[in-house]
């Protein structure tokens, strides 16, 4: 079978005041995420915060490249990359 399946690449800022997705920058979107780059806090809570805002199942989503990085691939199961792209600009548009 095959799954629908959108890539995003993301530079993550971690240890923000908040966890949120600040926009896109030169193509790649940018994400803050509260949680401290620990044991994979970081991670984790840029797997939630995607979650919420492309309201797909955490584990539909998984860093690619760049588990140890700023700069990470993420891929999205489920989802194309037109509707990542449209639930991402109006998530972007309600802030």
């Amino acid at each position: 079978m095959n799954m629908i399946q959108t890539r995003i690449l993301a530079r993550v800022r971690p240890n923000a005041r908040r966890s949120e997705v600040t926009g896109y920058v030169e193509g790649i979107l940018e994400v803050r995420v509260a949680a401290p780059p620990v044991k994979g806090r970081a991670n984790q809570a840029l797997i939630a915060l995607l979650s919420d805002v492309l309201d797909v199942p955490g584990n539909s989503i998984a860093i690619e490249k760049g588990l140890t990085s700023r700069n990470k691939t993420i891929s999205v199961t489920g989802l194309g990359q037109d509707q990542a792209t449209a639930l991402l600009e109006r998530h972007l548009a309600e802030r």
